[in-house]
């Protein structure tokens, strides 16, 4: 598979000359499951996304592929039921990408959960998720619970509900969702800005597209069109005129990393804030992180920056749960903030509203698709495919992605990747590559970790070290990597866990983009600056 913006033109020629059965704009999970959903099942699609794949609340989110535990307080059953059991099938589908992580959930006299309540939650969640019996919750005693975690609160603390989530890359996930789709035959390009909707007769044939990298414009055609546009799905129906009805409220969640020095969780806790908003506190990759908030959120989606108020929140909830550690504002060492679109719901706060998604239907045949959650992608493609196949009166098919291995996936399911693992730990080893480096490959990478490790034993003497050399040009043939936010922010997430490396090699990464794309001394400037400026807001909240 090659998977290359080197390409760029011949993707641009082929978009503009065919026409396919389906177009989607959006490259985040939402898009990208059903392109490989439809193409899965037979239909020529193209997808377009006017920034990075995953660059918008798909690389933005808590990181959890979790069944919906918070939406048992609301009663929102159907919800559990469904995204619990599909937490099984993404891991299985994509185990490099998806692994099981243990979360505690204390509970404290007088606090919203009680001994009773945790026990009878996890049982039902258990029960509605269909959680296998390795996985199903256990109830801890106060001094259990302060044995795997110590850093807790002790004030109060009657024990703990103790239970599986999953925990993720989201953008990674995505990516290999993406992947996968190419793989089976659909075209997926980056950095291709949809400008307004092609009509005949009153329905959309096609659209009018500009290339965001070079301005140029070209158009597509499609029988069908998709929005998955996600926080940008209302300007779309908005642009087609059909804007009625539900619309959009978008809510901004943040997330406050530390190095494990400085916050050294050992176990992942999910915890009532003194507000009552759950909050989730991670170890990952040497780092702890902690969130999310929940707020209306009015400016513009495409850069979600958070603010003094936001980090102030987050620190005041980490105090109320870990009083021992004083992490003040100096201790962060990376953020991020993520939108979320959720369907409004008049007299709900953001914390209240359904994560149900939601699918529109307009005049013109334009399909769009909203709210949802990350866990339950592969559902809410089935649907809008399922749609497609009607709207176009094909037969009706099942959809083949519940037991389809994503890109990297390809290890035999989560039993076989453990036996893979070992293996690909012992090549890393002959390769002199460091133990916990080779881990972060193989769980970044999947089965796709080979082809690293050929790279990195083809690795040029020059700027770029062998390891960072394998995943860039890995990055630059097979993800469609042009940027060199692309590759820190969306193909590696270093921005977040590993924010000192980004500051080392950023240099010698944009040098290599720069001489593989040719570009000219403004466009490297921009794509330059353009980091900078990433990094400045990953750690500087604005007043």
């Amino acid at each position: 598979m090659t998977f290359s913006n080197l390409q760029r033109q011949e993707v641009k020629q082929r978009l503009e000359s065919e026409t396919w059965d389906l177009l989607v704009i959006g490259g985040g999970i939402t898009g990208a499951g059903i392109a490989l959903d439809a193409v899965s099942r037979g239909l020529r699609v193209a997808l377009v996304e006017m920034q990075d794949f995953a660059a918008g609340t798909s690389s933005r989110s808590t990181k959890l592929v979790h069944g919906g535990l918070r939406y048992l307080k609301q009663f929102e059953i159907k919800i559990v039921a469904e995204v619990g059991k599909e937490r099984e099938i993404v891991y299985e589908n994509g185990p490099h990408v998806t692994t099981p992580e243990w979360m505690m959930l204390p509970f404290y006299k007088g606090g919203t959960f009680g001994p009773l309540s945790t026990n009878v939650g996890l049982r039902v969640y258990d029960f509605l998720a269909g959680v296998k019996k390795a996985e199903r919750r256990k109830m801890l005693s106060g001094e259990e619970a302060l044995t795997r975690e110590p850093l807790l609160k002790k004030e109060g603390l009657k024990g703990a509900g103790y239970y599986v989530e999953y925990k993720t890359d989201d953008a990674r996930l995505t990516m290999e969702v993406m992947k996968k789709a190419v793989e089976l035959g659909a075209l997926a390009i980056n950095y291709v800005k949809v400008n307004s909707f092609i009509y005949e007769q009153g329905k959309i044939v096609g659209v009018h597209l500009q290339d965001q990298l070079n301005r140029t414009a070209f158009e597509a055609r499609a029988t069908t069109v998709v929005n998955a546009a996600g926080p940008w799905v209302d300007t779309l129906r908005e642009a087609d005129g059909s804007r009625t009805g539900k619309s959009l409220l978008l809510t901004k969640g943040i997330h406050l990393v530390f190095d494990q020095q400085q916050f050294p969780l050992r176990q992942a806790i999910y915890f009532d804030g003194e507000d009552g908003r759950m909050i989730f506190a991670i170890p990952r990759e040497g780092k702890t992180y902690v969130g999310t908030t929940d707020t209306v959120y009015k400016e513009d989606p495409t850069h979600p920056t958070l603010t003094k108020e936001d980090v102030d929140y987050v620190l005041a909830a980490i105090r109320y749960q870990f009083p021992d550690l004083k992490l003040t504002e100096n201790d962060v060492e990376s953020t991020w903030s993520g939108v979320r679109p959720l369907i409004h719901e008049d007299g709900k706060s953001p914390s209240e509203i359904s994560r149900k998604d939601e699918v529109f239907e307009s005049e013109s045949g334009l399909l769009s698709i909203a709210g949802g959650k990350l866990t339950g992608y592969r559902k809410m493609a089935e649907q809008i495919v399922d749609r497609v196949l009607q709207v176009q009166g094909r037969p009706a098919t099942k959809t083949k992605t519940q037991h389809l291995p994503l890109s990297g996936g390809d290890v035999g399911g989560s039993a076989g990747f453990r036996a893979f693992k070992q293996q690909q730990l012992k090549r890393a080893a002959e390769l002199r590559i460091a133990p916990n480096e080779a881990e972060l490959l193989i769980q970044r990478y999947g089965s796709n970790v080979e082809k690293l490790f050929t790279l990195y034993t083809e690795a040029p003497a020059a700027e770029l070290d062998p390891l960072t050399y394998a995943m860039l040009e890995y990055g630059i043939m097979e993800e469609l990597v042009y940027t060199p936010a692309d590759f820190f922010v969306r193909r590696t997430g270093a921005l977040f866990f590993h924010i000192d490396w980004v500051r080392e090699k950023k240099l010698a990464v944009q040098n290599y983009l720069a001489d593989r794309f040719n570009w000219s001394e403004e466009e490297s400037k921009r794509h330059q600056h353009e980091l900078e400026t990433l990094l400045i807001d990953a750690v500087e909240p604005i007043e």
